[in-house]
């Protein structure tokens, strides 16, 4: 259940896209010579391998977990300019970024990626006073072309008529800018599918236990099947390490003396249930470099982030009650108590930015990607986010080619030939699919609009795919928790064409059912299951 051979067309039988069997993908794995093994499925191995298919290449691509399994589905879940790097002068960076934002939500990903507007509110004795603030936030407009709206400043009284959770103790002013927002679990489970589209073979769960060599030259690694102790290898003529917060760990595979290139700062965000309606997002700032979020999200509000050095097992990392408890704390700058009590609380987590190395605090380190060359010419890639991450497998894929002797030079199309705007799998106006869901229904049927929007805003036009295998099987078209809007088709879709393993690949990446604290024992239990087709 591994690496789609094929993926369906709109309007085919799912089943036509079903994952090939593990035993089958090892296989197609360890009898050929791939172009480029990428290892590590977040957001710079999922984007790498897309584009280099794209480009021509032989691809493989393998993580030791789940795809974006650790800190690319551990995110803020924006797609943003980054108001706060126009402080630091970074104005190209945010004009960058906001290029990057808008293609991703008007052509690539209009199905995955949502508008977000945010409320900066300004409070009497904090950091950044109204005036600075309303500059600011028409000068982000500005470098996004005024695309989404005009940043301006209002009333205390008009933007808590929109979010009524707002403290408005000592509120001075409220400044407005617009960004976008999107699931970032299911932003890579689309783009690995876009990869093996454009022909990647493609296997999570299987961890690398060393480097092949030949000649001195990295030229493959061994692995071991984490779901049944399988061993096997992969050939492959360039080695990229985009392992995120492993990354000098495989770096010491290839040369035990290798020094540290990067350091980590981790963020931990929590989900609480809404008591009040959310129009925006509010940004609010705590000091000079740092802002705390409070985002409605998935039906939830979203609290975060922290940033703070850590320096433990990245495989340990996780939402301490410290952190809980200053994330609270900082919310509650702007955000009501009420609306702040631990009872709401569904969900924790944490993730691990992956930084340059070098002296400082992580809070003001630059966000930007790490590329290395290992003495056995492993490519070595770490850094990055969601709204540059198309961008930063561009540039990847530019530095591949231009490695000197690189054997892929002359295999590859030019970076700058590639189609610009390809579209994940899905596209479509999540509106109109969200109708079509709740009209073209079998006599006597009929869909959830709950369920029907949410698949609409998950997964596009695959939603049709979904929806066939209701009408096939009814039962599948039951909610899984009665709380929540997700069907079991949905898990029955994750095992067969998604990659689904483990449960927790399923209740907290391929749905929502953990951030919304609904993956009961019960629900637990039936899911794996389903995923041994027990049910």
């Amino acid at each position: 259940m591994s690496s789609l051979q094929s993926v369906p067309a709109l309007g085919t039988h799912p089943t036509a896209g079903s994952t090939a069997s593990r035993a089958e993908t090892r296989e197609q794995l360890a009898k050929a010579t791939y172009d480029l093994l990428v290892i590590g499925g977040g957001i710079l191995g999922t984007s790498v391998a897309w584009h280099a298919a794209q480009s021509g290449l032989r691809v493989a691509m393998v993580d030791a977990g789940d795809f974006a399994g650790a800190t690319s589905s551990a995110s803020s879940k924006l797609v943003h300019g980054g108001l706060r790097y126009l402080q630091t002068g970074a104005v190209k960076l945010v004009a960058e970024n906001h290029h990057e934002r808008r293609v991703l939500a008007k052509d690539v990903a209009p199905h995955l990626v949502n508008p977000l507007t945010f409320y900066l509110p300004v409070y009497k004795g904090g950091p950044v006073g109204a005036a600075k603030l309303g500059a600011g936030v028409f000068a982000y407009s500005a470098l996004s072309a005024f695309g989404d709206g005009m940043g301006k400043v209002i009333s205390p009284a008009r933007a808590a008529a929109d979010n009524p959770a707002l403290r408005t103790d000592n509120l001075k002013a409220v400044a407005v800018y617009y960004d976008h927002q999107m699931n970032d679990s299911r932003v890579a489970v689309m783009t690995v599918r876009a990869a093996v589209e454009s022909g990647a073979v493609v296997l999570n769960h299987a961890e690398v236990t060393g480097l092949r060599t030949t000649g001195g030259r990295v030229s493959g690694a061994e692995l071991r099947d984490r779901m049944d102790g399988t061993e096997f290898g992969v050939d492959a003529r360039v080695v990229l390490n985009a392992t995120g917060p492993w990354v000098d760990h495989l770096r010491r595979m290839e040369d035990k003396h290798a020094a540290p290139s990067i350091r980590l700062s981790k963020g931990a965000h929590i989900v609480m249930k809404r008591k009040s309606p959310w129009k925006a997002a509010m940004a609010t700032p705590i000091d000079k470099y740092r802002i705390t979020f409070a985002l409605p999200w998935e039906d939830q509000l979203l609290l975060g982030t922290t940033d703070e050095k850590y320096e433990g097992d990245p495989a340990d990392v996780r939402a301490t009650e410290s952190d809980i408890q200053q994330i609270l704390d900082e919310a509650a700058f702007s955000v009501q108590g009420a609306d702040l009590d631990r009872s709401l609380m569904t969900y924790a987590f944490a993730g691990l930015r992956v930084l340059p190395g070098g002296p400082g605090d992580v809070e003001k380190a630059k966000r930007e990607t790490v590329v290395t060359e290992g003495k056995g010419g492993m490519l070595s890639v770490a850094g990055g986010k969601w709204t540059t991450y198309r961008h930063i497998g561009r540039v990847v894929m530019d530095k591949l080619a231009k490695l000197p002797g690189s054997p892929l030079t002359e295999d590859m199309e030019p970076v700058k030939s590639l189609v610009r705007r390809v579209p994940l799998p899905g596209v479509a106006n999540p509106n109109a699919v969200a109708h079509r869901l709740l009209v073209d229904r079998e006599p006597g049927t009929r869909m959830d609009p709950l369920t029907a929007r949410h698949l609409a805003t998950h997964y596009g036009s695959l939603a049709f795919d979904i929806a066939r295998l209701v009408n096939e099987d009814p039962a599948l078209g039951e909610r899984i928790h009665e709380d929540g809007p997700e069907i079991w088709a949905q898990v029955a879709y994750a095992r067969d064409c998604e990659w689904a393993q483990t449960a927790e690949d399923v209740l907290r990446r391929r749905t929502t059912l953990t951030i919304r604290g609904l993956d009961t024992d019960e629900v637990r239990a039936r899911v794996e299951g389903m995923l041994r087709r027990e049910g």
